[in-house]
């Protein structure tokens, strides 16, 4: 058997070391770059590492207290909601950039599931962690608090964060949103959203919404919030309930643009016709809305800047640099061609 085909086993650093002639000191010293050996013993030490495809437990260095961690955990609601995905992709890159992993628990909108997860992550000795939401258990925030560790909260604006917190005040941007709609005529609003078991930033979102309507002289005639999670298909049947059970409805407000999408499809389907039969507005400003046939009535908000953001105020509290406690990425307003013009 040759030696890369020993590469289909766990390969120890002792193999390693034997392999290439030193010691297994001397193989460790290589591979954390400490310096005490030639040139020539490296070459030897890292053409075995690729020979035999040797990878370094770098979880247990930290463990052995040898080396700084490099993971920061990372929790994000649900993977299948592509505006959270915008967000952990700008997290991962600003961290990959400088030598950092993000490590991905998913909360399923739970503080249950992100107590655990936050319990886990911990007995891996991060270096950070990035929350999704302000709200959490009462064992999660002293866990935090007793980590000794960076925290930022993002996506839901804490101006009182546990630690750091970046994102955009939702209440604000619901509240932007019915107050266009009802400039533009629409006084009769239905909203179409999904439930869960705590506060989060949809809900912020929504009280905003309705005390903006009702404030400019509208009625929100139903909310309907699903036990689904907010995507294409909720969207379309959820429209389908809303007008079956709720008369007069002129514009609906969906919880995301994946959910506005299926409600337009519902709408279009029907033979409605929008925005002249029926007003349709999101939230979030994914980029498909901006090549969609008609473009979608929605909020922007910069996903991607929202977790590079997150991302640089952890490194520059990892390098003890000066860090704001908060940092608002602000939404805009998109008037698309789904609801009618404002006069």
């Amino acid at each position: 058997m040759s030696e890369k085909t020993s590469k289909n086993n766990k390969v120890s650093l002792s193999e390693v070391a034997r392999a290439a002639g030193v010691s297994k000191m001397t193989a460790s010293r290589v591979l954390r770059n400490e310096g005490g050996y030639s040139e020539v013993t490296r070459a030897k030490v890292m053409e075995k590492v690729d020979t035999l495809g040797y990878l370094p437990n770098r979880l247990a260095a930290v463990f052995a207290g040898d080396k700084t961690s490099t993971f920061v955990g990372v929790s994000i609601p649900d993977l299948g909601n592509e505006v959270f995905t915008q967000v952990l992709e700008g997290i991962d890159r600003k961290l990959g950039a400088l030598g950092h992993q993000s490590v991905l628990g998913l909360t399923q909108h739970t503080e249950q599931e992100e107590e655990k997860w936050i319990r886990t992550v911990l007995s891996w000795q991060p270096a950070g962690l990035i929350l999704t939401g302000r709200y959490h258990s009462t064992g999660a925030i002293e866990m935090l608090r007793n980590a000794g560790i960076p925290v930022v909260e993002i996506w839901d604006l804490n101006t009182s964060p546990l630690d750091m917190s970046v994102g955009l005040n939702h209440f604000d941007s619901g509240f932007d949103m019915g107050r266009y709609l009802i400039s533009c005529g629409y006084r009769n609003i239905g909203y179409v959203g999904t439930s869960h078991d705590t506060a989060n930033a949809a809900s912020t979102r929504l009280d905003g919404f309705c005390k903006s309507v009702e404030g400019g002289g509208g009625t929100v005639v139903r909310q309907l919030c699903l036990h689904d999670t907010a995507t294409y298909y909720p969207g379309y049947y959820g429209t389908e309930q809303l007008l079956s059970s709720a008369s007069g409805i002129e514009c609906i407000f969906f919880q995301n643009d994946a959910m506005a999408f299926g409600g337009l499809q519902y709408c279009e389907a029907k033979g409605m016709s929008v925005p002249d039969d029926i007003g349709i507005a999101g939230w979030g400003d994914l980029p498909i809305a901006s090549v969609m046939r008609k473009r979608l009535t929605s909020m922007h908000v910069p996903h991607l800047k929202l977790g590079q953001a997150a991302a640089e105020m952890m490194l520059a509290r990892l390098s003890d640099e000066p860090v704001p406690s908060c940092r608002d990425i602000e939404f805009r307003l998109i008037p698309g061609s789904t609801v009618s013009a404002c006069s």
